[in-house]
């Protein structure tokens, strides 16, 4: 496996109480999180809620109107609480992985009439740079292979299951739009395929 566990403690939040769990890339030494609720065993058929979450630091910390990123962000927390049981990975690759500086650099050619993939092609980069075998994992690690995914996009689905993670559905993840958000909304909806 490319990652392994550094360290574990517990957070509470005002959601509840929370363990998280630090991981590190073995060969690029990049650090993901798993935020791990009620979870006291995993069992061999135990199906556990799950949302990937990519860092969005402009939406997740500084709640931009630009994207849904921090609505995502809480009410899946807020989800995983109710249901008494579930896990978060914060998975820190920032702008579909393409970085902060390059994603601000992509904002500033949004603000120009470019939607979110041409302004990544722009730049040089696909429309989406991600890889989620970090997280694919830290499941594993974990010995969460059974889940019931919070998610919009489908290629999540696709890559998780390629990879030995049984999704046994799919949970929107809907938030609403505003007018700042709406384009990128639309973009992600008929560019990207994601179902909203």
């Amino acid at each position: 496996m490319n990652i392994k566990e550094i360290s574990r403690a517990k957070l509470p939040t005002k959601w509840g109480e929370f363990i998280i769990i630090g991981f590190e890339e073995k060969n690029t030494n990049n650090n993901h999180i798993a935020l791990v609720y009620g979870i006291k065993k995993i069992y061999k058929n135990s199906i556990i809620l799950t949302r990937i979450h990519s860092e969005c630091l402009t939406g997740d910390t500084f709640f931009s109107l630009r994207c849904d990123c921090g609505l995502q962000l809480e009410s899946a927390l807020k989800k995983i609480s109710k249901e008494n049981c579930g896990i978060l990975i914060y998975h820190r690759q920032e702008g579909r992985n393409i970085g902060l500086l390059n994603k601000i650099k992509a904002y500033n050619l949004q603000d120009k009439g470019l939607d979110t993939i041409e302004a990544n092609y722009e730049l040089g980069f696909n429309s989406d740079e991600r890889n989620f075998i970090s997280c694919i994992n830290i499941l594993k690690i974990l010995g969460i292979l059974n889940i019931k995914l919070l998610t919009n996009n489908p290629y999540k689905i696709n890559i998780l299951k390629k990879n030995g993670i049984n999704v046994i559905c799919r949970i929107p993840l809907i938030t609403g739009y505003n007018i700042k958000n709406y384009k990128y909304l639309k973009t992600k909806k008929i560019k990207l395929g994601h179902l909203l």
